[in-house]
């Protein structure tokens, strides 16, 4: 994931005043930390992470809301900071206010990244099952034997026909019917593809 390089002097994503008070307790060293990173002191780099994380990592969480990605997206952050540390401008900003700024474009990029995601699969689960279910439904038309597919889905296995049942009558896609019988989303698709792989040879669908 790649997002634009916030400026130090960009406004932070939580009210002035928070940081500021949140800078007087860490001290005024702080503000001399980034100076010495960017010639590669890991020291300098270490203490800065042990200043800062809480707070910042308390930020990513309330953005993104998963604690898993939380986690990764802090650990992008302090990346970003150790690489960029250079640009750093004090006069443009607290090192708190900079850190809090990279925080929360992280993270709301990793929302937006999420959701974009699950949009996709929502979006492919919806027109894959359907398809699939269009041409079992022709088949059965044309055969004029509506029992036929009632037949067919009775030799499906339970969690087979359990999610294809899900997807198509339920009309919920493929993260849907994940969430709601508790397992994983390549389960999920795994029961479904099989499922209708089964139906499609009981009808003689090729």
């Amino acid at each position: 994931m790649t997002s634009p390089e916030p400026g130090p002097g960009d406004k932070s994503p939580v009210p002035a005043g928070q940081v500021r008070a949140a800078t007087a307790q860490l001290g005024p060293e702080l503000e001399l930390l980034p100076a010495r990173i960017a010639t590669g002191d890991k020291a300098a780099f270490a203490e800065l992470y042990d200043q800062t994380s809480t707070r910042v990592h308390g930020l990513v969480v309330r953005v993104v809301r998963d604690v898993g990605y939380a986690e990764e997206v802090t650990q992008e952050v302090y990346l970003q900071a150790w690489r960029g540390a250079a640009k750093y401008d004090a006069e443009r900003g607290s090192v708190l206010s900079w850190l809090m700024t990279l925080a929360h474009r992280r993270a709301v990029d990793r929302v937006r990244s999420e959701q974009a995601a699950i949009d996709r699969n929502s979006r492919y689960g919806r027109s894959n099952v359907v398809a699939a279910f269009d041409t079992v439904a022709e088949e059965v038309d044309r055969r004029s034997d509506q029992r036929a597919v009632l037949n067919c889905l009775g030799s499906l296995t339970e969690v087979q026909r359990e999610a294809v049942a899900l997807a198509y009558y339920g009309g919920r896609s493929y993260p849907e019917v994940a969430t709601q019988l508790g397992v994983a989303l390549p389960t999920v698709k795994s029961r479904i593809r099989d499922g209708l792989t089964r139906l499609r040879r009981c009808l003689g669908v090729s």
